[in-house]
């Protein structure tokens, strides 16, 4: 088991790649603490789990709600080894100047205040023991999409914090990591699309050369690589899970 012993957060824990990374960091046995603004979904998944997996509900664009997460994490385990900032959104495929102020401040709170939020609230506990911090960027944040101009900037931001925050941690022998992968089989993927019809997932399929989407166990096994030993000298990457997209 590659992660026996340690305790990890996964944030946007109850569906798509987060709820495919909580399955696989409990596998390797891992404590899994997973956490989602859907507490119910976040209590199911846990209930899913083994090792005594436990759900968490909480907003991560939320500084009180990111404090929150990690006393319950330390209440119930001790200790805090790994975060994983899973949680993300996005406007729907539209044009830039289409996009509410609202749906921009939303993007920018989720996707990128929130690895802000979990690095006040966790790295404190996280300092004299070393770990790993992995940050879900994107394809998006490397070639960008038409119509997801702000989403795109939101995960580039995602991709160089986590290079800034790699260099910051280092002397702390805290690892900073981030997966940008390509548009996967999961809730957000008609988001990105503007809408799902058999022609338009044509097209974005066309955009990779493996032929494919991501798929949630795509990310969770690149998840466990830089959580775990094996990655040991790998920090400020980010690890392109994409089948060829950024080419």
């Amino acid at each position: 088991m590659r992660l026996q012993g340690k305790v990890a957060i996964i944030t946007g824990g109850a569906q798509g790649f987060g709820a495919g990374i909580a399955q696989v960091y409990a596998r390797e046995g891992a404590k899994v603490v997973v956490t989602d603004i859907n507490a119910e979904g976040a209590a199911k998944m846990a209930e899913s789990l083994p090792g005594g997996a436990i759900g968490v509900g909480g907003d991560v664009s939320k500084l009180a709600d990111a404090r929150a997460i990690v006393a319950a994490t330390l209440k119930a385990f001790g200790q805090l080894d790994i975060i994983v900032n899973n949680a993300g959104t996005s406007h729907r495929n539209k044009p830039m100047i289409e996009v509410t102020e609202e749906e921009f401040d939303r993007v920018f709170a989720v996707n990128v205040k929130s690895i802000y939020n979990f690095a006040v609230a966790g790295v404190p506990h996280m300092q004299a023991n070393g770990g790993a911090i992995i940050n879900i960027g994107s394809t998006a944040g490397i070639r960008p999409r038409p119509g997801l101009t702000w989403y795109n900037a939101s995960k580039g931001a995602v991709n160089l914090v986590s290079k800034s925050m790699a260099v910051e941690l280092a002397p702390y022998k805290i690892r900073v990591n981030a997966i940008a992968p390509v548009a996967g089989e999961t809730p957000l993927l008609a988001t990105f699309m503007g809408e799902d019809t058999p022609e338009i997932r044509a097209k974005f399929i066309a955009s990779i050369p493996l032929g494919r989407f991501s798929t949630p166990r795509d990310i969770a096994n690149a998840a466990l690589f830089l959580a775990s030993d094996e990655a040991a000298m790998t920090t400020g990457s980010v690890l392109e899970v994409d089948g060829g997209r950024c080419v």
